[in-house]
C-alpha cells in the first residue's frame, strides 16, 4: 500500500524518534508498505517520520546505481550491494569519518528544493535488523550519505539544517511557501 508523505512544516518531521521495542505483524506491514510507497516515489530512502510516525525505523535503496560506492561491507567482510537492498533498520547507531564533501541533496518530504550538503564521506553504521540481527555496514559514497540523511530523520533533522547559511538564506522563502502550504492543508 502506498502511504502519504508527511511534507514539510508537520512537527512529525521535528521530533526525535523513539526506539523500536517490538517487532511484529504491525511493524512488517509498515516496512512493506514503507517501501512500495519509496519505490512509488522513486526515492532512495525514507524514515518513518515521513509517513507520520515517529519510531526509529529507516530504510535506504541504492541498488539501481551499483556504482554509486567505492566499497561495501556487511559484517567486516565485502559484499554485493544488491544483495543487501532495500536496507532496512531500526534503532540505528553511527560512526562517521573520511573528509567531508559537499553533495546535492533532496528529500521527499521537502519537494523542490535540493541544495549541497557537507556530510563525512564514510559511515560504520551498527543497523539493527528486524529478524534482531544487526548488520554492520561499512560504505562510502551514495550509500553513506542516504544512510546519514535518513538517520537525521529519526533525530528530527532536515537536509536543510545543514546547509550553509549562504545557501539557507536563498532558500528561506521557499521553505516558508512550503511550511504554509501544509499549515493551510489543515
Amino acid at each position: 500500500m502506498i502511504l502519504e508523505i508527511v511534507q514539510f512544516g508537520e512537527p512529525v518531521l521535528r521530533k526525535k524518534c523513539v526506539p523500536v521495542t517490538t517487532v511484529n505483524i504491525q511493524l512488517e506491514r509498515l516496512v512493506a508498505d514503507m517501501i512500495d510507497t519509496m519505490r512509488d516515489a522513486e526515492g532512495i530512502g525514507l524514515a518513518a517520520p515521513q509517513i507520520g510516525e515517529d519510531i526509529r525505523l529507516a530504510m535506504v535503496d541504492v541498488a539501481h546505481d551499483p556504482e554509486c560506492v567505492s566499497f561495501f561491507k556487511v559484517d567486516g567482510e565485502d559484499a554485493n550491494l544488491s544483495d543487501h537492498m532495500p536496507l532496512t533498520f531500526i534503532n540505528p547507531e553511527l560512526e562517521l569519518s573520511g573528509p567531508k564533501e559537499s553533495e546535492s541533496e533532496g528529500c521527499l518530504s521537502i519537494q523542490e528544493v535540493r541544495a549541497k550538503v557537507k556530510r563525512p564521506t564514510i559511515v560504520k553504521a551498527h543497523l539493527p535488523q528486524l529478524d534482531g540481527s544487526v548488520k554492520v555496514i561499512e560504505s562510502d559514497g551514495l550509500l553513506a550519505r542516504a544512510i546519514q540523511h535518513e538517520v537525521d530523520h529519526l533525530n528530527g533533522i532536515l537536509f536543510t539544517d545543514r546547509i550553509s547559511s549562504t545557501i539557507k538564506s536563498r532558500l528561506k522563502r521557499k521553505l516558508k511557501e512550503l511550511a504554509n502550504t501544509e499549515w493551510e492543508k489543515r
